[in-house]
């Protein structure tokens, strides 16, 4: 009986959540499995992925073969790479011990990576958030300084106004040069008459 390592679908519609499954080929995508081995959950930042070993790599030196997709979930876990050791020490090129000690030291250098590169991210992250808190204190700088701008210019127009006003009012009260000799002719004739 041919078996595969593939993922079978759960999840809800847009939200898909796997179980990496060892499964005979014959058997429906999310049918009957033979063993559960883990879990990956391509949703989350960044994909959660739990993932048993030992199980797994019963399963691939027992010829299992894995799909593209568990085979690369499988190398980025070390599932591979214990294989590849353990096949080393069948051979004799190597004591369990220090197939054991290799895989630790990959482990190890695997998760170095990884943080480096989750660090590299959070720094990244943050470096965007600044810039973009920056370029919004511009925008709040320039439409400030435009308010300014406009609320000055209001003023001014309504300072101008207001003298306008007060010179038109003050143009009004003083007599015009007709009414002024008018006015002092008047006064001139109620001279005379006196």
């Amino acid at each position: 009986m041919p078996v595969k390592i593939r993922l079978q679908r759960h999840g809800k519609k847009g939200k898909p959540f796997f179980w990496i499954v060892a499964a005979d080929v014959r058997a429906k995508r999310d049918g009957k499995y033979l063993e559960k081995l883990g879990i990956y959950n391509p949703v989350t930042q960044p994909a959660t992925i739990e993932l048993d070993v030992d199980s797994s790599v019963k399963w691939l030196r027992n010829g299992a073969q894995p799909t593209d997709t568990a085979r690369r979930i499988l190398s980025y876990k070390g599932a591979m790479m214990k294989k590849h050791l353990l096949a080393g020490v069948d051979k004799g090129a190597l004591t369990e011990e220090e197939a054991e000690k290799k895989f630790q030291a990959w482990l190890s250098e695997k998760e170095d990576k990884i943080s480096t590169s989750a660090d590299k991210a959070a720094k990244a992250k943050e470096a965007e958030k600044q810039k973009a808190l920056e370029a919004e204190r511009e925008v709040n700088a320039k439409r400030e300084a435009e308010a300014k701008a406009a609320q000055e210019e209001e003023e001014a127009k309504a300072k101008e106004e207001a003298e306008t006003k007060a010179a038109a009012e003050a143009e009004a009260e003083a007599p015009t040069e007709e009414e002024a000799t008018d006015e002092a002719a008047s006064k001139e004739d109620t001279k005379k008459e006196d």
